[in-house]
């Protein structure tokens, strides 16, 4: 089978003091991708490597007629709908391809969208507001602290220690900064306190994989309990051993809350008409109560060897799944939608 891996490129690692180094965080190092097209080699496919960049239309084109099926790893490069450049480009080209349409990519990247239409869906999720500028009035039912993040952006772009904010100056100044680096509306809203969830689903119908409960008790001191930049890009990276006790998996969880969270996985899976696969981050309020945060879709697919951290890898791991068969799993569900 030939598959055409589409990928974007990471340039300059992601920094929380370096705004620009942000603007990239959704892409992947070129060892990752290096990594993840040996795997998908030895998984026994004919594999053509395209970068999402501009000449990726042209690449599709012209070998349009030796692509059986598009692995769809990409984000895009411009823009607040990037996510669904690739897509869209693949439906003009009638070429099959893992993930959901450029309708459903454009609605998860979009992180105010996506939650109006989970609310309309009867789906829980925090109370926010969207911010053009600085200066609009807060709305009442927002009560501090709360959490402001780019609207558009994944992997925890723009989301540092200092997204958390307990006062109106420092709302003011996050908002602010969110618009000024990143072009976009900040996104704020209710900052939940409860336990975290990260939530891997597969094929059509979905298979739930084992829960992930992000553990922030164990949080350094002086990081706030959020899954920041600082959390992920650098934490996580160079204490080899946080991990191990940062993340649960399976978390431990009775079954009332296992009920809750998969019921919230599978109706937002439904709402926003997902395929082949996704991670759902949830997040639970003091009282217990979960809210879908955010949708990844393509999520974070890093092969262990080079990174142990990468949700989705470590949740099939922990359903006796190991990588190879992880990225057989995925194509296979895209081919199965496509002939069915």
């Amino acid at each position: 089978m030939r598959i055409a891996f589409v990928y974007n490129i990471r340039h300059k690692y992601p920094d929380p003091n370096d705004p620009r180094a942000q603007l990239e965080t959704d892409f992947d190092d070129p060892q990752t991708i290096e990594a993840m097209i040996k795997n998908m080699k030895e998984c026994g496919f004919d594999v053509i490597p395209i970068e999402a960049n501009e000449d990726a239309y042209e690449k599709l084109k012209k070998n349009k007629g030796k692509i059986d099926l598009v692995f769809n790893y990409s984000m895009g490069i411009y823009g607040r709908d990037r996510y669904a450049h690739l897509p869209a480009m693949l439906e003009m080209l009638q070429i099959p391809y893992t993930g959901p349409s450029p309708l459903t990519e454009a609605l998860v990247l979009n992180k105010a969208k996506a939650r109006e239409i989970l609310k309309a869906n009867g789906i829980n999720v925090p109370d926010s507001q969207v911010f053009y500028r600085k200066d609009q009035k807060l709305k009442s039912s927002l009560k501090f602290p709360l959490i402001v993040k780019p609207c558009c952006r994944g992997s925890s772009a723009g989301i540092t220690n200092k997204s958390v904010v307990e006062n109106e100056q420092q709302l003011r100044e996050q908002v602010e900064f969110v618009i000024d680096t990143f072009e976009e509306p900040a996104l704020v809203q209710t900052f939940l306190e409860g336990r975290e969830f990260s939530i891997p689903l597969i094929g059509n119908p979905p298979e739930i994989l084992p829960i992930i409960e992000v553990d922030h008790s164990v949080t350094p001191k002086g990081y706030k309990q959020i899954d920041s930049l600082e959390i992920k890009w650098i934490v996580e990276e160079e204490d080899k051993e946080f991990e191990k006790r940062h993340f649960i998996c399976p978390a431990k969880i009775d079954k009332k809350l296992e009920k809750k969270l998969k019921d919230l996985c599978l109706k937002t899976w439904e709402a926003l008409e997902i395929a082949d696969l996704c991670r759902i981050d949830i997040r639970c309020d003091k009282k217990g109560k979960p809210y879908v945060l955010d949708i990844n879709t393509p999520p974070g697919l890093i092969p262990p060897e080079v990174s142990t951290t990468s949700y989705f890898p470590l949740s099939a791991r922990a359903a006796g799944i190991d990588y190879k068969q992880l990225i057989k799993k995925i194509v296979q569900s895209a081919v199965d939608r496509y002939t069915r």
